[in-house]
């Protein structure tokens, strides 16, 4: 073989020698430098909500930095629909920038956990789905946008409420009603209500939270939860027999709720038992019967049915009435009735105590009576004349035998 064909020859596994190197290489991963994205990422829980017009909502916003690096984020809101206002806010204040913490990439940052974008529907606006776009810019061109869905319709589903159970309750004047309330908050955002009744004048109406003893005048309640509450309510005593409505609303920054309680006063019960010269005191002897004029007075504005009298007396005492049931008292009036007592046979001189009681099914009186038992006259004037008597026999005796 000649020079020329073995150079060719070498020349050829060269070629096929790269050839080969080359292809490895092609089949083979190529990496390149590693990067780490910058800056931050804004998020809310709930990027789409239903509200009605004329409302304010809040959208809770999170931040993460996505590098573990801290920053200051500016805050805006880049798209709004025509009349529709929007602000950040931190806390209490309203606010254009956020800091976002140095964290450990791929943790939430706690700093930006109380930031919100409060957000105003005007009251003309029309139902439909809106759009509202924020931004989140960490500097050096590293923005983060956020896009809101708003849907507005007048009738909102799961709306915050304010129901109570029983609603209506009747009785009597002087007593102390209790309504169970409950208190829904529907929105995605913890509320604070601040709880208020419209009574009349005089009556008296207090809040208190389920498990709870002490009264408070406002409250709050998470997001989608409820919260039981007791109204109490207290008619002043001389209140008329009749309907009383009373609205008792919870009101938040984004909520007014209202519920009203209705109470039927019944009427006003009452009774009294004394004597038409109001003297709660007589005079009886042993073993007789005495009489003595009862009045007994309905100083309710409702009539009395079945009113009964009865009596509490000494042992061995007897007192009966000339009508110990009043079938109907109207109000106001006055029946009189006669009480007849009899002290026992065995009765001592002296005052004892007798008690005449009145009462129905809706109130009862009583009266406590002074009785003072006294000698008969028949047995004293036996006595006289018992004395008499021997007085005129010793006097025939010293007559007929004192001069012997």
């Amino acid at each position: 073989m000649g020079r020329v064909g073995i150079l060719n020859k070498k020349r050829g596994a060269a070629a096929a020698a790269v050839f080969m190197a080359a292809a490895l290489l092609g089949a083979m991963p190529v990496y390149a430098a590693e990067t780490t994205e910058a800056g931050v990422d804004m998020s809310t829980s709930y990027p789409g909500i239903t509200v009605r017009a004329g409302e304010t909502v809040s959208f809770p916003l999170d931040f993460l930095s996505l590098d573990g690096e801290g920053y200051d984020v500016a805050l805006s809101a880049e798209s709004l629909p025509e009349n529709w206002t929007g602000y950040f806010r931190g806390g209490e204040s309203q606010i254009t920038k956020v800091h976002v913490g140095a964290e450990t990439e791929g943790t939430a940052d706690d700093t930006g956990s109380d930031t919100d974008f409060s957000l105003t529907v005007p009251a003309d606006a029309e139902d439909g789905v809106y759009t509202v776009e924020l931004s989140a810019d960490a500097g050096a061109g590293n923005v983060d946008t956020l896009e809101l869905e708003v849907t507005v319709s007048e009738e909102q589903a799961g709306e915050s409420n304010f129901t109570s159970e029983y609603p209506q309750q009747q009785g009597a004047a002087g007593t102390a009603f209790s309504f169970d309330t409950t208190l829904v908050n529907n929105r995605g955002t913890n509320q604070s209500y601040s709880l208020s009744a419209e009574a009349p004048q005089g009556w008296q109406v207090t809040f208190t939270p389920s498990g709870e003893t002490n009264a408070v005048a406002s409250l709050s309640v998470d997001a989608g939860a409820s919260q039981g509450i007791t109204v109490a309510v207290t008619p002043p005593e001389n209140v008329e027999k009749g309907d009383y409505e009373i609205p008792v609303t919870a009101v938040s920054s984004d909520d007014t709720l209202q519920t009203t309680l209705t109470v039927t006063i019944t009427g006003t019960y009452g009774l009294t038992v004394s004597t038409p010269d109001q003297l709660l005191s007589f005079d009886a002897y042993e073993n007789e019967e005495s009489t003595v004029t009862l009045s007994i007075t309905n100083t309710g504005n409702v009539d009395l049915t079945n009113v009964n009298l009865s009596s509490s007396a000494p042992t061995g005492w007897e007192v009966s009435f000339s009508e110990s049931a009043i079938d109907t008292l109207e109000a106001g009036a006055t029946r009189e009735v006669t009480a007849y007592v009899t002290p026992g046979e065995n009765a001592m001189t002296g005052d004892y105590v007798t008690t005449i009681t009145a009462t129905n099914a809706e109130t009862t009186a009583s009266a406590d009576f002074r009785v003072s038992v006294k000698t008969s006259t028949v047995w004293g004037a036996a006595a006289v004349a018992i004395i008499v008597v021997l007085v005129c026999i010793l006097g025939v005796i010293f007559k007929k035998y004192g001069r012997r």
